[in-house]
């Protein structure tokens, strides 16, 4: 890949010049609301991936251990722990010192709503030419930050198409 590769970008074309973009600025109240939602979105993604995991864990393994979770994940053992307390807490998950972790039923319809989000934002991206592997990795970025609106429209664009 040669440095005019990486300037076109992964389609061979040019991305847009900064000066190409539009200058107008959102009002400070949108533009402060739609930071905030970003952040509290990355720390609900947080937990979506434990109960997402923790879901598939105990249908493939049978149990769900803090360690492996940890693992997964790429996080140490004490932010594992630090986050199913949280799932706990919110009522999603349950287990007892040293056991595994297993989800209540909030936390099973979450995993399910998880999954489905993740599935329809790959196979946009896929609609749209992105690799499947690209389109698997970048989907669970995005599952976690699209609205219910955009969720549904590009559920009825892959309907379409």
């Amino acid at each position: 890949m040669t440095a005019q590769d990486i300037k076109r970008g992964p389609r061979g074309r040019k991305p847009p010049a900064a000066e190409d973009l539009p200058a107008e600025m959102p009002e400070e109240g949108a533009q402060a609301a739609r930071h905030a939602s970003a952040r509290a979105g990355r720390a609900s993604a947080v937990l979506e991936d434990y109960v997402e995991l923790i879901d598939d864990l105990l249908e493939t393994e049978g149990e769900a251990r803090p360690t492996d979770l940890a693992r997964r994940l790429g996080v140490s053992h004490a932010t594992a722990i630090k986050s199913i307390s949280r799932l706990k807490a919110l009522g999603l998950a349950q287990s007892k010192p040293y056991r595994s972790v297993f989800l209540t039923p909030d936390g099973h319809a979450l995993a399910r709503k998880v999954r489905v989000r993740h599935r329809v934002v790959v196979d946009l991206l896929k609609a749209v030419g992105v690799p499947p592997e690209v389109a698997e990795s970048d989907a669970e970025g995005l599952e976690h930050h699209v609205s219910d609106a955009t969720l549904e429209a590009f559920a009825a664009f892959l309907r379409q198409h």
